[in-house]
């Protein structure tokens, strides 16, 4: 595929790297497998992007796509008209999401259009209130919140800012707890959890309270490495918000929708979030839709605004999409049916199980964390000093797994693994089997 591939520049890559080594192409999926152009079907184990969670023949999301293009295939949502489809979405949602409370749901074209949405609503709240001071954003070292300047500008890794800096003024970073790696070298993470959060407390302290808009997190970090938060600190997030008048953004783009092990990253904190992010799985990835979803307490001051100050001068050409409503309703039937969180739960002690004792066996594993269908195995060339492992025997890793018939996503030297959540426990045997091969081989390479 090298000479088809020579136009493509591709997301989150070099743009030279696919003149050199063109990605594998895939053309066909079934279930939770994936065929490429060279006829080689591999175990999904990345889940498309955390986002195929129904896996990829769910027929009744394809029908109602099919039959929503014969109908309606789009029109707009903004002000004066929108479809039925739309409408009938946002009411599931807000029921889907009645726990957490949430009033309304705005609609964007995927997840970094929803954090940008709740940052911006996150602003606007403030100023209809009065508090017109309030703009700046609080975020976690590690936290991904997209690749817009808003997200970007509070994403937590530097490898997503430094080549498009400046970003945004008003964002600010605090310690994630990350119990293998954090700058206070704390293994415990109740004790940790506490020292984040003090951490956070005195920098909304030293920024003036009355100056930040919001605290922005993932309920369980992502991208960052998959990294596990103690239960104990969305809980003392949302208490520090509220003792400042902050409000608390969660981005549920990966966490929402099972697979964490509940409904919500969120519900599984037991938090509720003034604002939360959706997108991925909310339409199974058949079809790019978010959502930005909007708390009670939002609501009414929105809608009870009268001079002009709560008007929403914010919004998409996609928004609310009838093609991409119809997928997430269909998304939502199937998840009645579907009892994933449970799956995720199940499948996921198994997993973390089986990396666990892959620990104990490959000398390269220096951490292994996860939850839920969410896990992460950090590679090291060195445990004591936890050196990470080379780009190239990373490659080489990976590259081995898929020859065993595993995909999995290398982002730099961890090992992310976020396969669909309908998979069974021989699913999780392939996964680890095909990982074993994948270390035994750069053991191999090095002795």
């Amino acid at each position: 595929m090298k000479k088809e591939a020579q136009e493509l520049w591709q997301p989150m890559t070099h743009p030279g790297t696919v003149q050199d080594d063109p990605p594998i192409a895939i053309t066909s999926a079934k279930g939770v497998f994936i065929t490429d152009a060279n006829n080689q079907t591999v175990l999904d184990a990345v889940g498309g992007l955390w986002n195929v969670n129904l896996g990829y023949s769910c027929q009744s999301i394809k029908d109602a796509i099919a039959q929503q293009l014969q109908e309606l295939p789009y029109y707009s949502s903004f002000r004066g008209v929108t479809t039925d489809k739309t409408l009938k979405l946002s009411q599931n949602l807000t029921n889907w999401f009645g726990e957490e409370q949430m009033g309304r749901a705005f609609f964007t074209s995927g997840g970094s259009d929803s954090v940008e949405t709740a940052l911006r609503l996150a602003r606007q709240y403030h100023k209809i209130r009065g508090d017109k001071d309030r703009y700046k954003f609080i975020g976690l070292k590690k936290g991904y919140h997209g690749t817009h300047f808003g997200g970007a500008s509070i994403n937590g890794n530097v490898k997503f800012r430094r080549n498009y800096e400046p970003y945004l003024p008003g964002c600010f970073h605090v310690s994630c707890p990350w119990t293998y790696r954090n700058p206070f070298n704390e293994e415990k993470s109740d004790r940790l959890a506490q020292l984040c959060a003090q951490q956070l407390e005195d920098e909304v302290i030293s920024q003036s309270p009355d100056t930040v808009a919001a605290v922005i997190m993932e309920p369980v970090l992502g991208a960052g490495g998959v990294i596990v938060p103690d239960s104990s600190f969305m809980p003392l997030v949302r208490e520090i918000c509220d003792n400042h008048g902050i409000l608390l953004i969660a981005d549920e783009v990966i966490t929402a929708f099972g697979r964490t092990g509940a409904w919500t990253g969120s519900r599984l904190w037991n938090v509720q979030p003034d604002l939360m992010c959706l997108a991925k799985a909310l339409t199974n990835g058949y079809f790019p839709l978010g959502a930005t979803m909007i708390s009670e307490k939002l609501v009414d001051t929105f809608e009870a605004n009268t001079d002009g100050a709560g008007e929403i001068n914010h919004g998409y050409t996609y928004s609310g999409h009838p093609v991409g409503a119809a997928a997430a309703l269909a998304v939502l039937e199937e998840l009645k049916t579907n009892d994933l969180p449970t799956n995720s739960s199940l499948r996921g002690k198994e997993l973390a199980q089986g990396l666990a004792k892959l620990k104990d066996a490959h000398r390269w594993i220096g951490d292994a964390r996860g939850i839920g269908l969410m896990h992460a195995l950090e590679l090291v060339s060195d445990r004591s000093a936890k050196t990470a492992l080379d780009k190239n025997s990373m490659a080489l890793v990976g590259q081995e797994i898929y020859n065993n018939g595993v995909m999995v996503r290398i982002s730099g030297n961890n090992m992310i693994l976020s396969p669909p959540l309908i998979i069974t426990d021989q699913h999780v045997k392939n996964i680890l089997d095909a990982i074993d091969a994948g270390l035994s081989a750069l053991t191999k390479q090095h002795d």
